[in-house]
């Protein structure tokens, strides 16, 4: 997965754009308030850019390429519910993404030259895709999903569905890639209190790091939104400081911690040195993230 960072570096330079059709989401705040009982979807419609893959000279992927001549081998097509549910069960607990197109849909064909690259550079990762308008069983799929415009993403792990999205563009695509299914970042997964504990434990002392805790919540835009920041700081400061994460709506024990901890709001990032909670960042300005960090590190940060 490093390399799914390049790609948003690259993606974040294309300038071209295009308007998608769908009705557009009021609301773009920072953070989410943190909700016990249920963590709703935050569903972003943003406007699509066109892939430099699609600049080529050559004639770009379109959804269904595989089928037509196998260029794109990473992606790929299932045509019922039972191959769906086939390929997730074989997956176990790999990231799978899906995209949910249509051979009309202009929309989905920008996106999918976005769709073929993740799948090159995110070899941990199964990319597949459903042609809603294939046949009368790809239709009995997308309406057993609740598929209702294309495209649309789903994100599986262990067969179960952790994340949608419709209305995206690619470098919110990525993101969302590298957030469900980044496993080999420099980013310590933790899952209740004693992995804290320990990972506390492990970084207390003279030579001891700053512990940077990011907090959130699986369906959490902002915190999508920050992430391939936290996972770029992991790299370039890890001589100095270690960066772990816990979202609170993975089970109880982590909803535990967070209430325990006094985490109202999502994105939350704890800065934790000698087992002790020096501060804390609520949102997900990336500069104002850094910024944070370089204090608890002794840094003079001026704003």
């Amino acid at each position: 997965m490093a390399s799914t960072a390049s790609f948003l570096a690259t993606l974040a330079s294309s300038t071209a754009t295009a308007s998608l059709s769908a009705t557009p989401v009021s609301g773009g705040s920072s953070k989410v308030r943190f909700l016990p009982a249920t963590a709703q979807r935050r569903r972003v419609v943003v406007r699509a850019a066109v892939s430099g893959a699609e600049k080529e000279k050559a004639k770009p992927s379109e959804p269904g390429d595989k089928d037509k001549g196998g260029k794109d081998a990473r992606v790929v097509q299932v045509h019922s519910a039972e191959e769906l549910d086939s390929a997730l069960q074989a997956a176990k607990n790999r990231l799978v993404v899906v995209e949910f197109a249509a051979s009309h849909s202009v929309n989905s064909s920008r996106i999918y030259p976005c769709m073929v690259e993740l799948s090159r550079t995110c070899s941990d990762v199964d990319f597949l895709l459903v042609m809603g308008d294939e046949s009368e069983a790809t239709r009995e799929l997308c309406r057993r999903e609740g598929i209702t415009q294309v495209p649309h993403f789903s994100f599986y792990k262990g067969t179960e569905k952790v994340h949608e999205e419709e209305g995206i563009g690619p470098d919110q695509l990525a993101g969302d890639v590298l957030y469900y299914g980044d496993n080999h970042a420099a980013v310590v997964q933790l899952h209740n209190r004693a992995d804290v504990e320990a990972l506390m434990a492990e970084n207390s002392g003279e030579d001891g790091k700053l512990l940077v805790l990011d907090v959130g919540l699986k369906h959490c835009g902002p915190c999508v939104k920050v992430y391939p920041t936290v996972v770029k700081l992991s790299r370039t400061m890890a001589d100095t400081a270690v960066f772990a994460r816990m979202n609170g709506d993975e089970n109880d024990a982590c909803m535990e911690f967070l209430r325990d901890m006094e985490v109202v709001e999502v994105p939350t990032f704890l800065f934790i040195r000698d087992n002790k909670i020096v501060g804390r960042y609520v949102g997900s300005g990336k500069g104002e993230l850094i910024g944070e960090i370089l204090r608890y590190q002794g840094v003079r940060v001026t704003y």
